[in-house]
């Protein structure tokens, strides 16, 4: 077995991991925006907090992007261009973001997405194209 041959293979598991992994940051992200429409009495957040969000604005938010990132992480299992692979990158440092923003609501749920959006991003863009 071939240098190249090996370093591909890396490369198409590391890119079907994150495509999966994509996929279930999508549906988490997508779950908390449903908790924040459903139970928006439910999220709790201390006084003088920089960021005055409305919780049900906010989980339509995290809703939509969270659909559209697993819609795109599935995608990604079946096409590896670089138009999949650029949105998977680019709904993953949002959806990380949103989280930084969303995390005196719900903190470990947050660092959890967060995680996976940034190895999502990092093996979206070390995968060469074929």
């Amino acid at each position: 077995m071939s240098q190249d041959s090996t370093s591909n293979s890396w490369a198409r598991g590391g890119l079907l991991f994150a495509s999966i992994t994509l996929m279930m940051a999508g549906v988490f992200q997508a779950l908390q925006g449903i908790a924040a429409i459903a139970r928006g009495a439910y999220f709790v957040v201390a006084p003088n907090y920089t960021y005055k969000i409305n919780v049900t604005g906010w989980g339509w938010i995290h809703l939509i992007i969270g659909i559209l990132a697993a819609i795109t992480g599935f995608f990604l299992l079946y096409s590896t261009s670089w138009m999949w692979r650029g949105l998977g990158i680019a709904f993953a440092s949002v959806s990380a973001i949103m989280n930084f923003i969303w995390l005196p609501y719900q903190p470990v749920w947050a660092i959890i997405i967060i995680a996976l959006d940034v190895f999502v991003i990092w093996s979206l863009s070390v995968v060469r194209a074929e």
